[in-house]
């Protein structure tokens, strides 16, 4: 069995390839359990590269297994009011299933840590779903832990009001 060849890079989504990888990558992820059961939608689909090449505070990084996409992570800056520094969101973490169980998801993570530490940033942020323990794992391995202020008041929570 030869050995396959793997590339870890940071999108650059005016790019075609890289454009085409994040939205298969994303789509395929946005129809499974944790992405919630649907394909993006065709508008997402045929828009979502150009929109976020618009916004320099996102960034991308791709894995590709001898040329195939394999993995992503599209991250978002934010601002830290209490430290007053930028910090880096993780939006969105997938692995194709045929390349889950290698470690690519660490790596994939590492390079974004490196941009978020090119940055400035304070700090890395991102939220996983409580049934996600494969993902919870990965994500304590790399130093990720859920935070609390003060332990009278509890464990921080991610809501959302759609609009």
């Amino acid at each position: 069995m030869s050995e396959q060849s793997e590339q870890i890079v940071i999108a650059d989504l005016n790019n075609p390839l890289h454009a085409n990888a994040m939205t298969q990558l994303l789509s395929h992820y946005a129809s499974g359990i944790m992405g919630g059961g649907e394909e993006l939608s065709e508008f997402t689909r045929r828009n979502l590269a150009a929109e976020l090449a618009k916004r320099p505070t996102v960034h991308v990084v791709l894995a590709f297994i001898d040329d195939e996409p394999a993995g992503l992570v599209i991250s978002i800056e934010g601002f830290s009011t209490f430290s007053c520094k930028p910090l880096l969101n993780v939006h969105d973490v997938a692995v194709m299933e045929k390349f889950q169980g290698r470690g690519l998801s660490k790596r994939i993570m590492n390079k974004t840590e490196e941009i978020a530490r090119e940055l400035g940033c304070c700090k890395l942020t991102l939220e996983v779903l409580e049934g996600n323990t494969v993902a919870q794992n990965a994500y304590r391995s790399l130093g990720y832990a859920s935070y609390e202020l003060d332990a009278a008041m509890g464990k921080a929570m991610f809501w959302q009001k759609y609009l």
